[in-house]
């Protein structure tokens, strides 16, 4: 069984930064795609950010992209979402998930690529 959790979600004044951070547990982290996504109230969760088991390919949604940055450190089983330049749209609780597809290197920003799922981390931008 794949434990995800994540934090360092809170609450931050449009224009700020966080980081937050997704250990992993259960099995071999360095072999699975993981992703960050997001849902805001009343709205469905959607794709924020992805990264490949290899870290070889990384992708955004055109709403974050130039704000946030995603890596992954395999020898700490983590991955990490930089947040800069936060806007008050970006208030969602932000979730990080685990590909279903061991050594996957291709674009998955659908939420059925994706099969294990942390608790997820309020994340507050206030104006």
């Amino acid at each position: 069984q794949v434990q995800l959790v994540e934090s360092g979600g809170g609450l931050v004044q449009a224009g700020g930064s966080l980081r937050l951070s997704c250990v992993a547990s259960g099995r071999t982290f360095s072999s699975y795609g993981m992703g960050w996504f997001r849902q805001a109230p009343g709205k469905e969760r959607e794709f924020v950010a992805g990264i490949s088991w290899s870290g070889g390919s990384i992708y955004y949604a055109d709403s974050v992209k130039g704000r946030f940055t995603i890596s992954r450190d395999n020898a700490k089983n983590t991955v990490y979402l930089q947040m800069n330049s936060l806007k008050p749209e970006d208030t969602a609780v932000y979730y990080c998930a685990a590909h279903k597809i061991p050594m996957y290197s291709g674009r998955s920003d659908y939420v059925y690529d994706y099969n294990y799922w942390g608790q997820g981390t309020q994340v507050t931008v206030s104006s």
